[in-house]
């Protein structure tokens, strides 16, 4: 009932720029043209292929069109420049239809007893109708930053049963948290009101903070040159964690978004309240207090994390975390910064699990020893990252090579001797079931 509502308002924006004739206008136009090309595209993909080989026509059309807009951006127009234009938009569109791809074949193609609980429980049994698809994908409340969210849950929130089918399966499956006779039409007031105060304080933050720590003077020759390695690396840590709350305002302002349209209930709590959290994309005290290079990717960036672990990780047959990496660095772009990041976060990843598994268990006998342990493990997991994703902001080579330089390649070196001098322990079954039930796309404990 709500889907013509939704899709005239956004059909109304885009049309809005056609009114006014400067070069802007024109330009926004293009944006739109370029993401209903993509949708209707893949909408085709969806209804003339066989649903055996659905998933891998709309992956194959909807990344390859993704990366020759990319280019098209990035080498032809604006290289170096992040501005924003339609390749956000793009990114979490492409998300929405290979899930959706993914979760038709699932349900139409894929035996029951072939697929995992989580496949099973989000298969799609019959093609979306052409409104539904672009409802879907192009509804105003996702289309500039997402997040990416499950069509069963988007359409039972367009039917207006969203919030009594996600109260009611608590009560079915709990007798203790009997959610949907407490709060049976929860108010997302408080929740938006938090996370509107979460927005504020990040954007006085980055007025505040992240201007005053750019990260470009990583590789200022002059820093590079007078500065001790000691202060480099402290300068690095700083300005790396003053830029993370822009992506903590956008992505906190897209859920208070959801929340206040009645989208996000994941359930209700241990304290018995209804949580406004199903679509969050960040959780930033997780990421803050992070002791291992799994978790903080855990709580950052979920839902592409989510997207990434159905369409890729759970279902390549080998090298799947290499392969994970590939996907998210494609996916994020063309620029070599992204493929630095990602590369490097492979013997990173494999180097802390070998260390967890190797010497964790001796910390864990007392609660001083856990402490330190603790400790010692943040500020390492905050450097890495931090070593990690410094090509990422730099985008280019020239700039990623010099700051690596300073750095002396120091996390390269470690992981990689790490993984040659530490013995080869297999993870005990626990926490090979806690790896099952994570959110995080490529990495365990």
């Amino acid at each position: 009932m709500l889907l013509l509502p939704l899709l005239e308002l956004h059909l109304l924006r885009f049309a809005l720029a056609v009114e006014d004739s400067s070069l802007d206008a024109v330009s926004k136009t293009m944006y739109a043209i370029h993401v209903f090309i993509l949708v209707l595209a893949c909408y085709g993909i969806m209804i003339k292929s066989n649903v055996n080989s659905v998933h891998r026509y709309t992956m194959i059309a909807s990344v390859g069109y993704l990366t020759v807009c990319q280019v098209s951006r990035v080498f032809i127009f604006d290289y170096g420049i992040l501005s924003t234009d339609f390749s956000g938009p793009l990114m979490i569109i492409t998300q929405k239809i290979t899930t959706l791809a993914f979760q038709v074949h699932d349900g139409m193609c894929r035996k029951q007893e072939e697929l995992k609980d989580d496949q099973r429980r989000l298969a799609v049994h019959s093609k979306p109708s052409l409104l539904e698809y672009l409802s879907y994908n192009i509804n105003f409340l996702s289309i500039l930053v997402g997040p990416c969210s499950i069509y069963k849950d988007y359409i039972e929130f367009i039917k207006g049963q969203h919030v009594q089918h996600r109260l009611k399966r608590v009560k079915d499956s709990s007798s203790q948290q009997n959610g949907w006779d407490k709060v049976p039409e929860p108010s997302p007031v408080r929740a938006v009101i938090n996370k509107l105060l979460v927005c504020a304080c990040c954007l006085l933050w980055f007025f505040i903070i992240t201007k005053a720590f750019p990260i470009t003077y990583n590789v200022d020759p002059q820093f590079i040159s007078e500065a001790s390695f000691i202060t480099r690396l402290a300068y690095a840590l700083i300005s790396v964690q003053a830029a993370r709350p822009k992506f903590y305002f956008a992505w906190t302002l897209a859920d208070a978004i959801h929340n206040a349209a009645g989208y996000g209930v994941s359930g209700v709590n241990e304290r018995g309240e209804v949580s406004w959290d199903l679509i969050s994309n960040v959780r930033i005290w997780e990421i803050e207090t992070a002791t291992s290079f799994k978790s903080f990717i855990d709580s950052w960036n979920i839902q592409t994390a989510l997207w990434l672990k159905s369409v890729c990780y759970d279902r390549a047959p080998y090298y799947r975390m290499p392969l994970t990496f590939v996907l998210s660095a494609i996916w994020h772009g063309v620029y070599p910064g992204y493929y630095f990041t990602f590369i490097t976060a492979i013997p990173i990843t494999l180097a802390a699990r070998s260390v967890r598994r190797n010497f964790r268990e001796y910390f864990l006998s007392s609660p001083l020893l856990k402490i330190c342990y603790d400790v010692v493990t943040w500020a390492a997991t905050q450097l890495t990252v931090c070593y990690t994703v410094m090509p990422f902001l730099l985008l280019a080579v020239e700039p990623t090579m010099q700051y690596y330089r300073s750095m002396y390649f120091h996390v390269h070196v470690i992981s990689i001797l790490t993984l040659i001098l530490l013995p080869s322990k297999p993870s005990s079954f626990k926490s090979e079931i806690q790896a099952l039930h994570s959110n995080n796309n490529v990495k365990e404990d």
